[in-house]
């Protein structure tokens, strides 16, 4: 089958596989460790662990939430090539077959926790919880924080390894959250607001990641970083006063059209998180391929 993403064209025929329709324990994008202990016995709910290995260590094995599922972000296949474009949602049926091994099904509200290290790592869950929304599972949230958010609030740690049992996962996906490769175009043309979630010197053309062909930007696209989405020091996410007003100081309003995007969809997720769920901001899209996949055909503008 064609991969995902950005195939559009597919949405109608995915649309009979039956929509995820979960109710949701709350309706808040972030979610703090006092919410989480308080319904940790909840059957309803999914603790989901992506934290990556570090230096070859899997953080879960060394203490994890009681009950979570570990589900690496860079290991588990959340995230492939897709038509030589890194980082892209996979093919339908290999997303669903991971989420459904994950004991995930359509009346579970999942709870991701990254490690809460910084706003690159915690980028890892706004990505996952972007991929949830966009197979249409609304029951989802973030723990503010993440891993280190719980153990600064001394919640319980375990070492006891939880083996989820297989389920059927049916996903519908939404439009409303991925913008493809013409969507981008066509907002050139229409005034539609770019988001460049990337860092300063990326957005101004004087570094690049080694994935895109050519240094710069989508033109007339405007820079929001995704590190002053998140205070590393105290790991929390910025709240709707912040996202405001970075939103201003970047010179578009507040319930503007936009689409976020970077090099592969990672960091992107980020100002999306922040646009959509925190603000409020429905009319907030983001661009899977990014300029990985933007930059791949020269005729493609480019500004510095």
């Amino acid at each position: 089958m064609r991969a995902l993403i950005p195939a559009l064209a597919l949405v109608a025929s995915f649309a009979l596989v039956g929509a995820a329709s979960a109710e949701r324990l709350t309706d808040q994008p972030l979610v703090d460790a006092a919410w989480l202990q308080q319904n940790l016995n909840n059957d309803s709910l999914v603790v989901l662990d992506v934290r990556d290995a570090v230096e070859k260590v899997n953080p879960y094995e060394q203490g994890h939430i009681p009950g979570a599922i570990n589900a690496p972000y860079s290991a588990a296949g959340w995230r492939t090539e897709v038509q030589g474009v890194p980082g892209q949602l996979p093919p339908l049926e290999n997303i669903e077959a991971l989420i459904g091994s994950l004991g995930i099904d359509s009346d579970d509200h999942v709870v991701i926790v990254p490690a809460g290290k910084d706003s690159s790592e915690f980028g890892g869950a706004t990505r996952i919880y972007w991929t949830f929304k966009t197979l249409g599972h609304d029951a989802v949230s973030i723990l503010d924080g993440g891993y280190r958010g719980w153990e600064a609030a001394k919640g319980e740690v375990s070492t006891d390894p939880v083996k989820p049992e297989p389920v059927k996962f049916s996903a519908k996906v939404s439009e409303k959250y991925l913008a493809t490769t013409a969507d981008v175009e066509q907002a050139l043309k229409s005034g539609v607001k770019l988001v460049d979630g990337r860092p300063a010197e990326q957005y101004q053309g004087k570094s690049k990641s080694p994935v895109v062909r050519a240094a710069g930007t989508i033109p007339g696209a405007i820079n929001i970083e995704h590190s002053k989405l998140y205070d590393a020091q105290n790991a929390s996410f910025a709240n709707r006063e912040k996202v405001e007003a970075l939103v201003r100081e970047a010179g578009f309003n507040l319930d503007d059209e936009n689409i976020t995007f970077c090099n592969t969809g990672h960091w992107a997720s980020i100002p999306w998180f922040a646009l959509s769920e925190v603000l409020g901001n429905k009319n907030t899209r983001m661009y899977d391929g990014s300029m990985a996949e933007w930059a791949a055909d020269p005729a493609r503008p480019i500004q510095q």
